[in-house]
């Protein structure tokens, strides 16, 4: 599927989903960089590529414990008078007729052809006998083998893992340029909605969205700012914004829908707020918005904490990579097939929580945009278009993880 870059200006501001990337994915930059130490730079994004300074090993040296010895004595007895230990400066020439005994990691010494374990020797009383079959090389780690000298061992846009943490270690690199992490600010908007540390009333509910938002943001890797849950007001809500506005995003639920009391977007137009869309043809979630103030991207979703949660995993997850400057930076998808038949409700573009039990998926079918406990119990979700009504067992299917990463390079369709 090829994708292209949207210059259409819209009346309704209503997208597809791709048209919706498309508006994120081109108006999303990178962070700015900061160096760090690498103890400190797991999970940040590399800036710049790295170049291997040394070989490694730095020089041929022994896989096991054993002996130095030559080909040529093969099923001899050989005299043994000397020991290498890994780090040992040993300047020692092996001489037919002659073994000696080496640790792993030690150095091999000149003139030895193989190295023998220990267990495939018998010892005797002034060396050791050789078993009859001995090949060149055996057991002995070449100079250079798994790194050489001006290989690139890691490219600007590369996640920093723990074995990425190992290559930068085994260069002697102490810091390195990386994007800063993405600054997300979150908060809700709602007369009805108090925090969890709160009491409620019969008329009241505690604010979920912004401690979703939160927690998977940090999971993403991202800096947050909690500013707190803001009253159905149009002065409340700026003094939200106001405080929002050094972040790289905000994200807000609530007050984007045609409400008496819904003064999001209001509140966000007396700060200059740039749209790029504000409704997606999509189920559910049709009122999320995006767009920008200034610097600061802002995304504005929908209350019901499903379609909030759901469109996070989608929208949310996409400027977060893009902001970080990570070369998979395009969500991707895992096929698999269905584990039992699923009907869909109305003929509209879907996005349904499920879990992949690592061979299909399984959607969940009691859902509504109010509800909470289906994205605890889900794992990945499916989109299907607005053609599909049905999903019969074994049917393959392409599905997004949420419970860890999959992404992708480049850019793939994500719609079943």
């Amino acid at each position: 599927m090829r994708f292209y870059t949207i210059f259409i200006k819209r009346t309704d501001m209503s997208v597809t989903i791709e048209e919706a990337l498309e508006y994120i994915y081109t108006q999303t930059k990178a962070k700015s960089l900061k160096i760090l130490p690498i103890e400190e730079a797991l999970g940040y994004v590399l800036a710049e590529d790295i170049i291997a300074s040394h070989n490694l090993p730095p020089f041929d040296n022994s896989a096991m414990d054993g002996y130095a010895v030559k080909i040529e004595d093969a099923g001899k007895e050989v005299k043994v008078n000397h020991t290498i230990f890994a780090g040992d400066d040993s300047e020692e020439e092996l001489l037919s007729g002659n073994g000696i005994k080496i640790m792993t990691g030690a150095r091999i010494p000149s003139g030895c052809d193989t190295v023998v374990p220990i267990e495939d020797v018998t010892t005797l009383q002034n060396g050791v006998k050789l078993p009859q079959n001995l090949k060149k090389g055996r057991h002995i780690r070449l100079y250079g083998e798994d790194i050489r000298s001006g290989d690139t061992l890691l490219t600007k846009g590369q996640k920093l893992h723990a074995h990425q943490i190992t290559l930068l270690a085994s260069q002697g690199i102490s810091h390195i340029k990386v994007f800063k992490k993405p600054r997300i600010a979150i908060f809700a908007s709602g007369n009805e909605l108090k925090m969890h540390f709160e009491s409620v009333e019969a008329h009241q509910l505690y604010n979920t969205n912004s401690l979703t938002f939160y927690a998977r943001a940090k999971e993403l890797g991202c800096d947050v700012d909690f500013i707190g849950t803001a009253k159905d007001s149009l002065q409340d809500i700026k003094e939200h914004i106001k405080s929002a506005l050094q972040n790289d995003l905000i994200i807000t639920s609530g007050g984007v829908s045609v409400g008496d009391a819904d003064f999001t977007k209001e509140a966000f137009s007396t700060f200059g707020y740039e749209i790029f869309f504000d409704k997606v043809e999509i189920k559910p979630g049709k009122p999320t918005t995006f767009g920008r103030i200034k610097d600061t991207l802002v995304l504005n979703l929908p209350g019901n904490p499903l379609a909030a949660a759901l469109n996070f995993e989608l929208f949310a997850r996409s400027i977060i990579l893009a902001l970080s400057g990570d070369e998979e930076k395009y969500i991707g998808t895992i096929e698999t097939k269905m584990c039992e038949d699923f009907s869909l409700k109305s003929p509209r573009t879907t996005l349904t929580p499920g879990y992949f039990n690592g061979a299909s998926f399984k959607a969940s079918k009691n859902i509504a945009p109010g509800m909470i406990k289906p994205m605890a119990a889900s794992n990945a979700y499916i989109i299907t278009d607005e053609k599909c009504t049905t999903l019969e067992k074994g049917m393959p299917v392409k599905i997004i993880p949420t419970r860890f990463s999959f992404n992708s390079k480049q850019r793939v369709s994500l719609i079943n």
